[in-house]
Order: structure tokens, then sequence, then C-alpha cells
């Protein structure tokens, strides 16, 4: 590793392995749409423009997850960053912009409870312990989640 440039070979793969995936978690629960419209008068590209708050969520969960790089030998970097963007998307959600994406129509805490159980398949127990609930209350709260998706979108009056 050369730590003069201060890159790390393992972390640059993990990112180009990972990004993707992390950034698709972000934008659902951040409700942004991913692809923006095409370039205005600003002249910025529309994969510039889209998603930035899931972008910056996400930006902040890979510093953390490189700033614990050396401690997280031998544990998943992925699910270790997952639980960064988790906690940095729970304490910003409230002073996020209502989103138009896919799970917009879901509060916060639905949002990361659907994500986490249906999207990334963690386990209900660890995702109790995750988040700081028990796991009938995840249970709860997926399953109220999930009918809201069910649902047919209320018609705007």
């Amino acid at each position: 590793m050369d730590r003069r440039s201060g890159r790390d070979p393992e972390f640059e793969a993990f990112v180009a392995g990972a990004a993707g995936r992390l950034l698709h978690v972000a934008v659902l629960l951040t409700a942004e749409p991913l692809y923006a419209a095409p370039a205005g008068a600003s002249g910025r590209t529309p994969a510039a423009t889209a998603a930035p708050a899931a972008r910056r969520i996400l930006a902040g969960a890979l510093a953390r997850t490189y700033a614990h790089w050396e401690r997280l030998r031998g544990d998943d970097p992925y699910d270790h960053t997952r639980q960064e963007l988790c906690a940095a998307y729970a304490r910003t959600a409230r002073r996020l912009p209502p989103g138009t994406g896919v799970l917009a129509r879901l509060g916060p805490l639905e949002r990361l409870v659907l994500v986490m159980r249906v999207y990334e398949g963690v386990a209900e127990e660890v995702t109790a312990a995750q988040l700081g609930l028990t796991p009938e209350r995840v249970e709860a709260v997926c399953n109220r989640a999930v009918a809201t998706m069910r649902a047919p979108a209320q018609e705007a009056a």
C-alpha cells in the first residue's frame, strides 16, 4: 500500500465493486430518482446532478468506512458501509426534501426497514439490532411498508 498517495488498492477495489449497489440503497432510502432529466441550462450532465442527497450520504458512509479500513480486516466492508449509510440516512431523513422515487410513499423508518429486509436481505434480528428496535417492531414496520407499497397510490385531488 502506498501511504504517500493516501490510496489503498483494496479499498479502491471494494468501492469499484460495491458503489453501484450502495448508491442504489441510498437512492431507495432518500426516494430520489436516480436518473435526472437531460442536462439543462447549467450544462451539467444528468449523472452529475442525479440523486444529490443519496450521493452525499453514500460519500460520507464510504469516508467513514475508509477511516476504519484497517480495523475492518476480516469483517465485511459492505456490511459496515451499509450500516454507516443507514445511520447517516436516519440522522438526516427529516431534513431531506420529499422524494419522488419508488419508495417516496413510505416514511423514513419504513424505508430503512424495507430496504434492509427486502432489498438487502438482512435478517430481522440484525436489522433490529442495527436500528435499535425489537424484532417484533421490525416485522410490524416491514409488514406495514409492504402493505403501503402494494396498495394503489392515492390520486391527488
